[in-house]
């Protein structure tokens, strides 16, 4: 499973980040996204080597990187006199990377941070990239865009259940299947808005096709998460964890993540 994890890690520091940041107002963020790949470049290479100094050096340039990236948001918080639905989705989305990249530095330096094995320490990267970054991100440009009811409660709910699967990991499996009820809410309602009043509003069809293929891939991927942590609570058969990265992890990677950043980048939608 570790080669698969890797990859999709790499995309979500390599590709999803610069891309996804580029979408975002705000002093710095653009000069941070044009320097991204360069400091994820020593992490990705760490990814594959053996767990110990040199790997977990080369991932410091990127855990400082998303300190700053979380120090900008803090200031973007500070200057906002209320938080709408969409801020504190594109909040969340900014400030997720820190947890990934110090989860990534404990489980590169073998270190089970507060308790955890080094195998969950390296599912947390992937997670909090494509589901506290892109996924938060993408559900505060969906509420931007979409003004109802729906799309605030998905703004809520993306960021909130993100925030309780990794609460879960500290409490037990009945906390993290809350968690995942609250995610997978939200990512249908994005699913659903953005087939039904983000598609229809671009006439370009690459875009509109980009859109679908996110849209339909959540449909699927999130059911497959609501299986596993209900497995997990409760005993019940569930698809293991190298299944679900090879299927949820993947697909939510490629078909919905990049594929949606991509169609909003096409859009010219900024949040």
């Amino acid at each position: 499973m570790a080669p698969l994890v890797n990859s999709i890690i790499m995309l979500g520091m390599l590709l999803l980040m610069p891309l996804g940041l580029r979408l975002v107002d705000g002093p710095g963020l653009a000069l941070l996204a044009r320097w991204w790949p360069v400091v994820a470049t020593p992490a990705a290479v760490a990814l594959w080597l053996p767990r110990g100094a040199l790997a977990t050096g080369l991932c410091v340039p990127y855990a400082l990187m998303t300190l700053l990236l979380a120090g900008l948001a803090a200031v973007r918080l500070a200057k906002r006199r209320s938080l709408a639905s969409a801020e504190v989705a594109v909040l969340t989305a900014l400030a997720a990377p820190t947890v990934a990249a110090s989860a990534l530095l404990a489980e590169r330096a073998g270190h089970e941070l507060f308790g955890f094995d080094l195998g969950i320490l390296a599912l947390t990267v992937p997670h909090l990239h494509f589901a506290g970054f892109g996924a938060a991100l993408i559900a505060g440009l969906v509420c931007q865009t979409v003004d109802s009811r729906a799309a605030r409660a998905a703004a809520w709910c993306v960021p909130v259940g993100t925030l309780l699967v990794l609460a879960g990991y500290f409490v037990d499996d009945t906390a993290e299947l809350a968690g995942a009820v609250v995610l997978t809410t939200g990512m249908w309602l994005v699913a659903w808005l953005t087939w039904r009043n983000v598609r229809t509003r671009s006439a370009d069809r690459t875009t509109r096709t980009l859109l679908a293929v996110a849209a339909a891939t959540l449909a699927v991927t999130m059911l497959l998460a609501l299986s596993w942590a209900l497995g997990e609570a409760t005993g019940l058969p569930h698809p293991s964890l190298a299944w679900m990265a090879a299927t949820h992890g993947l697909a939510n990677a490629l078909a919905f993540a990049l594929c949606a950043l991509v169609a909003w980048r096409r859009m010219g939608v900024r949040a």
